[in-house]
């Protein structure tokens, strides 16, 4: 494969520096050059956290923290999150085979983003659904929860295991996440001013259309669309009566 695929490993609200550092030096065995941490609740840079690194201290001392994940996907254009939980609902899983080999299916250059989340309790379901993909790792029942870092190396060994020659291209590219949020965001405001969603049905009706889009994966233009249809509406509503 000619085309340039560039991986970024996400940690959120990484608490042990330990685990973060652990983390840096995986990035330096599997060849991914950033490391992006949103709101640490640790010291990652104290000595514990580079001990762990090794030869990975580099990736770890140039770290990029973001005050939001928002902040940290904004440049990437294919993002899958990993979740701990099996059964929750809303959020549908997909294989992590299907998912990796997803990411790697274009003809175009690609900022792919791996999102982890919390030690304690993973990523929030509003989090899940910033991704284009989510995965889970297969573990015992009784006891499914992985460390971080572990959840971390068998992810990029699997993503390393790909054949970037044998993945057919895909021409569908999925809408920037930031322009996304931004479309349904006012496309919500929009139902509400209108009538047809109420303040205590809001969140969820509004997370399934965004699953929806999501699944659909909607493009930069077709969410250009939705915005332009959204902003004469908007215009209609306002002079109906000249």
């Amino acid at each position: 494969m000619t085309t340039k695929k560039t991986l970024r490993v996400v940690l959120v609200e990484p608490a042990g520096p330990i685990n973060v550092g652990s983390v840096a030096r995986l990035c330096e065995n599997f060849n991914v050059h950033e490391l992006r941490i949103v709101s640490p609740q640790c010291n990652y840079l104290a000595q514990d956290a580079k001990k762990m690194a090794v030869r990975g201290v580099n990736i770890l001392e140039k770290a990029s923290v973001y005050k939001d994940l928002n902040s940290a996907l904004s440049d990437c254009s294919r993002i899958i999150a990993t979740c701990g939980r099996k059964e929750h609902g809303e959020i549908p899983l997909n294989s992590n085979k299907e998912a990796l080999s997803w990411a790697i299916r274009s003809e175009r250059e690609e900022t792919i983003a791996l999102v982890f989340g919390r030690e304690d309790r993973g990523l929030s379901n509003e989090e899940l659904l910033k991704a284009n993909k989510v995965i889970s790792l297969n573990t015992s029942e009784n006891y499914p929860s992985l460390n971080l870092s572990h959840a971390v190396a068998i992810i990029l060994h699997q993503f390393s295991e790909l054949d970037f020659k044998k993945q057919p291209t895909k021409l569908s590219y999925p809408a920037n996440l930031i322009k996304l949020e931004d479309c349904i965001n006012d496309a919500g405001s929009l139902l509400l001013d209108i009538g047809f969603l109420m303040e205590h049905t809001y969140k969820a009706k509004m997370t399934k259309i965004k699953q929806l889009l999501l699944r659909g994966e909607i493009k930069d233009d077709e969410v250009a669309l939705i915005r332009g249809i959204i902003s004469q509406a908007r215009w209609k509503i306002k002079n109906k009566n000249d």
